[in-house]
């Protein structure tokens, strides 16, 4: 049984708030104050500090948050498998990014689902940075993250190879060209991705190698979403730089075209990244070959 006093903890440090903390948890205000005095004292550390009428967490507070965290999900993961065991399926909570939500990856997962009907998949969407952590701290059992992967702690396969291209309508006048230039993308409407993204860190330091700004670019909208940025780019509304393995679908339809940009070199991986106490890594393979067949499937063919 998990102690009572973590969960408070974890609580009041998402929710910024001893009075959020405890109407989330249904508990008094003076309960959920109690435990984190008690974890203070039993620790020998100061956990949250009042400033400016805001609660703030100390350098050991954040440690403590950590651990508790990953604490809880332990015994959340000890939970799922004594379920698991006992209904004979295999439950994989899978963190993927807002770019593999558009691409063959969730096509990819239903597939092993079909496959193996013992299997329960859970996908969770976020950052590649938070997707990190998390599998750091065992909420996840593998995630697939684009970039080049360098944590030697966690183990990784090589998913895909992608690359960023211009996205535009077919109906765009540039749609006709083979390659865009850089002066011709300059005098475009561009819908990007957030500032935060992968995929806008890579346009903009691949920009910067040609000792080039984004601030040089008619940026008129940042969104998230690459479903929605998709669907302004069919509606003439503007163009778009994204990951080609988001569009196989638009481009098998020609519902979008996509160019690559003159002088960027925006080449990247796609990583399946897995604890090495993850135990069915044979699994992971499959899913890989079943990756392959899925984009093989959507990947236009050329005309000979």
């Amino acid at each position: 049984m998990i102690d009572p006093k973590l969960i408070s903890l974890v609580k009041v440090y998402e929710t910024g708030s001893f009075t959020r903390a405890a109407e989330q948890l249904s508990l008094t205000q003076p309960a959920v104050s109690q435990h984190i005095s008690a974890l203070e004292k039993n620790l020998g550390i100061k956990i949250f500090e009042r400033a400016n009428n805001a609660l703030r967490v100390t350098r050991e507070g954040e440690l403590a948050v950590m651990c508790a965290r990953r604490m809880l999900a332990l015994y959340q993961n000890l939970q799922q498998q004594l379920k698991s065991e006992r209904m004979q399926i295999k439950y994989l909570t899978v963190g993927i990014t807002h770019t593999a939500e558009s691409n063959p990856i969730a096509e990819t997962l239903a597939k092993c689902v079909e496959r193996y009907s013992d299997i329960t998949i859970k996908i969770v969407t976020n950052t590649s940075d938070n997707l990190h952590s998390m599998l750091k701290n065992y909420e996840l059992d593998f995630a697939v993250v684009e970039g080049k992967f360098n944590d030697s702690s966690l183990n990784h396969i090589v998913l895909d190879t992608d690359t960023l291209v211009l996205a535009v309508s077919p109906s765009h006048p540039l749609a006709r060209h083979s390659i865009v230039t850089i002066d011709e993308l300059k005098k475009e409407k561009l819908i990007l991705r957030s500032p935060s993204s992968n995929t806008r860190n890579l346009f903009v330091s691949s920009l910067a190698s040609q000792n080039m700004r984004i601030e040089e670019f008619n940026v008129i909208m940042e969104i998230d979403n690459i479903a929605t940025i998709k669907d302004l780019i069919r509606r003439g509304f503007g163009v778009s730089v994204l990951p080609q393995s988001v569009c196989l679908d638009e481009l098998r339809k020609k519902k979008i075209v996509c160019l690559p940009i003159e002088d960027l070199s925006m080449v990247r991986e796609i990583n399946l990244v897995y604890s090495r106490h993850f135990e069915h890594p044979e699994l992971l393979h499959e899913i890989v070959q079943d990756y392959k067949e899925v984009r093989g499937s959507l990947t236009p063919q050329s005309k000979t």
